[in-house]
């Protein structure tokens, strides 16, 4: 099963992967110019392997003021979401390549007016990762405690500030913020042997009664996604239809949601069925090489695998085997 978009955070925990990950990265330079196309976002040749059948992150479209105007903010958040689609293929591609495709996608999808403040914030976006990884040489910030990880969060936000204004910041990193900031709190709450159980519950029931709305919301996400899915299972249960499924999920989500949910479902049935097929050819290929020595068994097991599934598939084979 394939996810269909790819979404890298880089929030408190993607600062390891970057302090991990990053040492190499080469200085960004600005790309070319181009003028601007307003072609939608298309699945197409992936970038890198990984991106098969994914679109990248970065809804520009869904902001036709910031593109159409001859001024104004940027679509910082949409932006960042983009960028960092394209550095998730940091370790598949040269931070360079990485660059020029970044730069190719946002001249396709951005107006020629944009595109010279849109190259600027790229470059500091590149600087302001690279000079990331001098954290992790700070041992002022090592640790695994939760007063460590507030020490990390704070350095990296004041790194910021050397990079952005204070726009650019609150339009890229706003929410990304008052998430980690939260999660850091309620940590700090649950870690601290002062407190009774009593004192934890009426502490994080503070930090729920003030935390935004849309932090709230993307806190509930999961739990409501969980929810609907039983509720669809349930239907299926009693036997509804597929599009009796579709028409729930659309009522508690949105038809959007509730066709690409359609979409895994359909992955998901093609990839069981795939499943059933190869187990049931591969009994009829062990008892047939039943006699046969083990190598000569191994190798004919590894030509089916091998004719049926990908280099990705295959790793998940396990899993199914008996």
């Amino acid at each position: 099963m394939k996810l269909r978009v790819r979404h890298l955070a880089w929030g408190l925990f993607g600062l390891v992967l970057v302090l991990a990950g990053w040492r190499w990265w080469p200085h960004a330079a600005s790309p070319e110019t181009s003028s601007f196309s307003a072609a939608p976002v298309v699945v197409g040749a992936a970038f890198v392997h990984s991106m098969q059948d994914t679109v990248p992150d970065g809804d520009l479209r869904a902001l036709p003021a910031a593109a159409q105007a001859q001024s104004g903010p940027l679509p910082y958040a949409e932006l960042k979401r983009l960028f960092d689609y394209y550095l998730s293929a940091v370790g598949e591609q040269r931070i360079d390549a990485i660059r020029l495709e970044i730069s190719s996608e946002l001249q396709r999808r951005l107006p020629a007016h944009q595109l010279p403040g849109v190259r600027r914030l790229l470059a500091l976006y590149l600087q302001f990762k690279l000079a990331l990884v001098g954290l992790d040489k700070n041992p002022e910030l090592a640790g695994a405690g939760v007063q460590a990880v507030r020490r990390r969060l704070l350095a990296m936000q004041d790194l910021r500030s050397q990079f952005f204004s204070a726009e650019e910041t609150q339009g890229m990193f706003g929410f990304e913020d008052d998430y980690d900031m939260d999660a850091v709190a309620r940590l700090e709450i649950s870690q601290n042997p002062a407190l009774t159980a009593a004192q934890k519950k009426e502490q994080l029931a503070t930090l729920d009664a003030t935390q935004s709305a849309v932090l709230r919301e993307e806190r509930e996400a999961p739990r409501r996604v969980l929810r609907i899915e039983q509720m669809a299972q349930d239907l299926r249960a009693q036997g509804a239809s597929d599009d009796d499924v579709y028409r729930l999920r659309s009522r508690e989500l949105n038809p959007e949601a509730a066709a690409r949910l359609a979409e895994v479902d359909r992955e998901e049935i093609a990839w069981k069925s795939r499943i059933a097929t190869y187990l049931s050819e591969r009994s009829k290929l062990l008892e047939a090489q039943a006699d046969a020595p083990p190598a000569q068994r191994e190798s004919a097991l590894a030509q089916l695998r091998q004719s049926r599934f990908s280099s990705d598939e295959r790793r998940r084979l396990a899993a199914y085997e008996p």
